[in-house]
């Protein structure tokens, strides 16, 4: 007798033995007790999870001689030419190799006769999507209007292929995948059936290697078996399917967060002399990084995570230290890894240096909290509220924000001149530019913001003014001055122009001390800045450099 591979020998004859999919067989088995079964069904998800499966389990249930029933008897002759895909009133179409409108006029021409021995006459069409849109308008007209004695069973893989109108006219089970737990415990019971010796944790690798997927983990145990006998070994498997040992995943992440690069180095020279594949190591961290998010955000993963309760508590105990940041930042740099190493030519360099770079990265919270006092800085100093300093021990890495704008202070650079600013009253040189520009008179307020006050002795006004300018200060210009001087002092004022320049001393004009005293400002707000605490940690871990300063006072450009 030719031998028969596990995922037919195995295959579910009944509700009870559907793994992962107890919503469809409940519904299904209330379906029947209730005398409420519709005419067409739609099974869609991933392959392997028990479409096809369940189709025929459904088939048995509704035409067992001992049915309608949710437990179909196995032994009548309608069971058993289900079973064996021989029965002529359960027909089993392959929709992939039958997309034609002709197919589907055929079988609308054999669907008008009565079932031959059964109670229904049961269409099971796979992969219905591969149907083509002449073929699913032809069979639209069927499902609108079925006979009593038919019933049609669709499944699919990717059921957004299927019309709407097709869609509607179904009574839809997304079938889902198979989590770890409930796929190890069914191939548990087929080993022991088998007369196979597997440990759990090898059996918690085939597991996982079939992705949710039943027939695939049977395939990828039928591939052990072959490869290895009736005594099956954890390296065995290791090497057959070519994955990284568990505890070298293990012991790799703990390396990177206990910053252990020597270690590391040596973890990656054990991989390349297994001859494992860099890319497929680096994707089982990924996996491993991201059960350690999963165990750190919630409390009872459930199926959030694929890993036995073995080692639960081992990975739950390695992710409790670790801060979320860190997690995320080592799962974001792996997986940009794994895209670099299917173009590398250097893998092992790429992945000792990944590894390296990873157990030197400071702790990610170092960075949130530098963010947020940055943050919580920038708000203190635009709101124009002292920056109160926090009490307590200073951290080395994380010091309390500080003033970093200067008073202002004195021009430095030139030799000054001081000037008198004021012989009447208040009244002096800025209030005077002061008084000319709101008077509306612009070219004169900026010739004489440009110019240095000489002598402020009233009735004298000795104003020096620079080459490039003296030539604007003509007869009509001197007396407007002289005008609005007169109005501002209330009193007679005489008007002196004198040319300034050519290394001649002369005071500061009001032009350039104030540009003195901004360059000034902007140089001690850079000093400071630069031998801010907060500033060199954000330039040591972003390893940046400052490009330019702006007072937060004065709003952003």
């Amino acid at each position: 007798m030719s031998y028969q591979v596990l995922a037919r020998k195995w295959r579910p004859q009944f509700f009870e033995d559907l793994v992962g999919q107890e919503h469809v067989s409940q519904t299904l088995k209330n379906a029947i007790t209730s005398d409420r079964v519709h005419h067409a069904f739609l099974f869609s998800g991933a392959r392997g999870v028990g479409k096809t499966s369940a189709a025929r389990i459904f088939a048995k249930a509704l035409n067992c001689q001992e049915g309608p029933t949710t437990k179909p008897c196995g032994s009548c002759p309608s069971c058993i030419d289900i079973t064996k895909s021989q029965g002529i009133d359960v027909l089993e179409i392959d929709g992939a190799s039958n997309t034609g409108v002709d197919d589907i006029r055929e079988l609308r021409e054999n669907i008008r006769y009565l079932p031959s021995q059964s109670r229904y006459k049961i269409f099971i069409i796979d992969e219905v999507h591969m149907l083509s849109i002449n073929a699913f308008n032809a069979l639209l007209k069927t499902l609108e209007e079925p006979p009593a004695h038919a019933k049609f069973i669709f499944a699919t893989t990717e059921p957004h292929k299927i019309p709407i109108t097709i869609l509607s006219r179904c009574q839809r089970f997304d079938f889902k995948k198979i989590g770890l737990a409930p796929l190890q415990a069914r191939l548990r019971y087929i080993i022991d059936q088998e007369n196979i010796q597997i440990a759990d944790s090898g059996l918690a690798v085939i597991a996982r290697s079939g992705g949710g997927s039943m027939r695939d983990a049977l395939s990828t145990l039928d591939q052990v078996i072959a490869f290895c006998g009736e005594q099956v070994g954890d390296d065995e498997i290791q090497s057959l399917l070519g994955l990284v040992d568990r505890a070298l995943l293990v012991a790799t992440i703990q390396a990177v967060l206990e910053r252990k690069p020597g270690e590391l180095l040596e973890l990656v020279k054990k991989i390349d002399d297994h001859g494992h594949s860099f890319r497929q190591f680096c994707q089982q961290l990924v996996e491993l990084v991201r059960t350690l998010l999963v165990l750190k955000v919630v409390d009872q993963p459930g199926d959030l995570i694929d890993i036995d309760t073995a080692e639960l508590e081992k990975l739950r105990s390695l992710a409790h230290p670790v801060s979320l940041e860190d997690l995320r930042r080592l799962l974001e740099i792996l997986i940009r890894t794994e895209a670099d190493l299917a173009v590398s030519n250097y893998p092992r360099l790429t992945m000792e240096m990944v590894l390296v770079k990873l157990a030197g990265l400071p702790a990610g919270i170092d960075v949130a909290t530098l963010l947020q006092r940055l943050d919580r800085l920038e708000k203190q100093l635009a709101s124009g509220l002292p920056v109160i300093k926090e009490k307590g021990p200073v951290q080395s890495s994380s010091p309390p924000p500080v003033d970093i704008i200067p008073p202002p202070e004195e021009p430095a650079g030139r030799e000054v001149v001081a000037p008198p600013r004021g012989e009447s009253g208040d009244k002096g040189w800025v209030g005077l530019v002061d008084f000319v520009k709101n008077r509306h008179k612009p070219r004169i307020s900026s010739l004489l913001e440009q110019s240095s006050l000489m002598l402020l002795e009233l009735p004298c006004l000795r104003i020096g003014m620079p080459a490039k300018f003296y030539s604007l200060a003509d007869g009509d210009m001197r007396q407007a001055i002289k005008n609005l001087a007169i109005e501002y002092f209330g009193v007679d004022v005489n008007v002196e122009v004198k040319k300034v320049g050519n290394g001649e001393k002369a005071p500061l004009s009001l032009h350039d001390e104030r540009t003195q005293q901004e360059s000034d400002r902007q140089k001690k707000l850079r000093e400071n800045a630069i031998e801010h605490p907060l500033v060199k940690s954000a330039l040591g871990i972003f390893g940046g450099e400052i490009k330019d300063v702006k007072p937060i006072d004065k709003g952003f450009v």
